[in-house]
């Protein structure tokens, strides 16, 4: 199939010379660390896909930033409006100091997130300011609207994040990032692909006190709405192990098989607790090489 057709001056010339000459800094071998940005619907959607993943990250030196596009307002079976959304921007900061990483919370209203210019132009100026070289959002098919249209924000932030004469005001990114999807378990119309698998086993105690932080979900929210949950236990060590028995997912197969391919059969087999990634067909495409540059713990 020919390539694309560079027509200087174009506006789909511009595009294509920046999809394919878009080398993050950190892949390009540059001294600097990464730039991760994870982008959740809610306060709390990172932390729990992928905080073990964010730890390790922080730990070795990169610049993690978790983002909920929502405010969390409406998750809660007492509370709601300003007073859960200012409780759960509480509970983001103490989960961000307990994993080492910067958090922030927009006010888009939990439950009505609409893929809306407002919220794209959003998306694209936090990206930019954050400058990311790596962006990891929710895949378009999912059960929650708030999470389907969090992932399609990012997915048309993908280019915009490198067009100079949109949003102005904040600089575009020289390189494009490249583009990452959460692990999820929905199979249509298409399954999830987990071509990134991260062993988080050294950090896992880390990763359930940065969720034991949203007290307001993974105690109270969650729990009033899983009646085979209980309620949490009141000692800490055994609210963790609480914690860890509901929202530990079974590893699957092709997981399992990504492990085993970035840490060798022994360490991938062997593996308790594992984040998968799934790299976007938007944004720059990384080689294993660079792969492996970004996520330098892949292997240890």
């Amino acid at each position: 199939m020919p390539g694309p057709l560079l027509v200087p001056g174009t506006w789909v010339g511009i595009l294509a010379l920046l999809l394919l000459t878009g080398v993050p800094l950190a892949a390009a071998g540059q001294d600097a660390p990464a730039r991760f940005i994870f982008i959740g619907a809610h306060p709390d959607d990172a932390d729990l896909k992928v905080g073990g993943t964010a730890a390790l990250l922080a730990a070795s030196g990169h610049d993690v930033k978790f983002l909920s596009v929502t405010n969390g307002e409406a998750g809660h079976i007492v509370q709601s409006g300003g007073v859960l959304a200012r409780r759960r921007r509480a509970e983001a900061d103490e989960a961000a100091l307990r994993l080492g990483i910067t958090y922030e919370v927009m006010d888009f209203p939990d439950g009505q997130l609409m893929p809306d210019l407002a919220a794209r132009n959003a998306i694209v100026k936090a990206i930019r300011e954050w400058r990311a070289d790596v962006v990891v959002g929710h895949r378009p098919n999912d059960y929650h609207p708030d999470h389907r249209y969090s992932g399609m924000l990012v997915q048309d932030a993908a280019i915009l994040v490198q067009v100079p004469n949109l949003l102005t005001a904040t600089p575009a990114l020289e390189h494009n990032p490249v583009f990452l999807y959460f692990e999820d378990e929905f199979r249509k119309p298409l399954a999830f692909s987990p071509d990134i698998a991260v062993v988080v086993d050294a950090v896992y105690v880390q990763k359930m006190k940065a969720q034991d932080a949203h007290v307001s979900q993974f105690h109270e929210f969650l729990p009033a709405m899983n009646d085979d949950m209980g309620s949490p236990p009141e000692d800490e060590e055994e609210r963790l192990a609480w914690l860890a028995m509901h929202w530990t997912y079974p590893i699957g197969s092709e997981v399992r098989a990504s492990a085993k391919r970035w840490y060798g059969d022994a360490r991938g087999s062997s593996a308790q607790h594992i984040e998968a990634f799934e790299v976007a067909e938007y944004g720059h495409q990384p080689t294993k090489e660079e792969i492996r540059s970004l996520f330098s713990m892949l292997g240890d």
